[in-house]
């Protein structure tokens, strides 16, 4: 038997969920309990000690609770805040398919186009047609968003949840992400502000209304936002205007201009400009030595070609002109008796080089 290599997803735990909505006991004797919209935000988690840090944050009464269709208990708070402050972590944190949930876990994950779990041809529009999306809950596939995000100012290392399975949440929360993804590539965290807003829409004669979680990149101003990764640092004070590194200039071709030159003082003045601009390397010192060395002994660096002989700036690198000017320094007998070992060393950290 062949062997198998699993892929395992790095991710952060998951410390707890937020939630939009609640569930009431149902006023009848043995009746299902009643979903209830919120107009706040909902925290749970099987970690007591996290619900009652968030009730201090947040608001709201620490309750045991225990999910339905779970034997589980956990624990939650209904906070008083429509508002809450997070940050986004780096990758892409935001998951969305259409899903079927049963008794037995999830039925169906679907893109719209192909169900997942069976690779079969989306199969609530197999079944009732392009009006699948309205038949009754339980029957057919509804949108699943989840987001993870971190609360910078509750306890541990982790991520809190955010599930909504709105279609009109599933689009702004969408829009909002891909903004972020955008200005960060998905490489650095983000402050984020998230809110419940109330809306409402007119289909068919009849007013709807729904919560819509709002997510938007919690900076300053929309420059800020836009202008590239964020340090952690910076994205835990979201509030603080961040400045970031100038984009360092394109660095010269001091190759390409020492080959153009015609003496080797020229090309030590190339090095020199380097050197003073940080960009002066023990490499382009060497590479640049060879180019001084080639013009000393007469040779076109722009051609490879040697001297032929003829009067010209190679043969007064031998001797003085007529009115004994010489065209580089000349070096007594205590000084290198090469051009290029003349030059100053590298600037390294502790190599004494100024």
């Amino acid at each position: 038997m062949g062997s198998r290599i699993l892929t395992m997803q790095r991710q952060a735990a998951q410390l707890g969920r937020i939630r939009t909505g609640y569930s009431r006991p149902s006023s009848k004797p043995g009746g299902r309990r009643v979903p209830v919209r919120s107009e706040t935000f909902v925290l749970s988690s099987h970690s007591r000690e996290y619900i009652e840090r968030a009730a201090e944050l947040y608001g709201g009464e620490p309750e045991a609770w225990t999910p339905q269709n779970s034997k589980i208990e956990q624990h939650r708070v209904i906070t008083e805040t429509s508002e809450l402050r997070s940050i986004l972590p780096p990758g892409d944190p935001l998951s969305q398919a259409n899903e079927l949930w049963t008794g037995g876990g999830c039925a169906r994950r679907c893109d719209g186009v192909t169900e997942q779990l069976t690779r079969k041809p989306c199969l609530c529009l197999a079944e009732h047609g392009e009006g699948w999306h309205e038949q009754p809950a339980g029957t057919v596939c509804k949108p699943t968003s989840r987001i993870a995000v971190m609360l910078a100012d509750m306890p541990d290392l982790g991520v809190w949840r955010l599930e909504s399975h709105s279609w009109y949440a599933a689009d702004a929360m969408a829009g909002g992400i891909d903004m972020v993804l955008a200005a960060t590539d998905g490489k650095s965290p983000m402050p984020l502000r998230m809110w419940i807003e109330q809306r409402s829409v007119v289909r068919r004669g009849k007013t709807k209304n729904f919560p819509v979680v709002m997510v938007v990149p919690s900076i300053p101003s929309l420059r800020q936002a836009l202008s590239g990764p964020l340090s952690m640092a910076a994205a835990l004070d979201g509030g603080a205007v961040v400045d970031r590194p100038a984009i360092e200039a394109a660095r010269p071709d001091y190759v390409a201009e020492a080959l153009q030159c015609k003496s080797a003082d020229a090309v030590l003045g190339v090095f020199q400009r380097a050197r003073n601009a940080g960009h002066g390397t023990p490499e382009l010192r060497d590479r640049l030595k060879g180019i001084a060395g080639d013009i000393a002994k007469g040779v076109d660096t722009s051609t490879g070609v040697v001297g032929d002989g003829d009067q010209g700036d190679d043969e007064l690198l031998d001797g003085p002109d007529d009115d004994g000017v010489y065209d580089v320094e000349v070096l007594d007998d205590e000084q290198p008796a090469d051009v290029a070992a003349a030059w100053p060393a590298v600037a390294q950290p502790g190599g004494g080089g100024r």
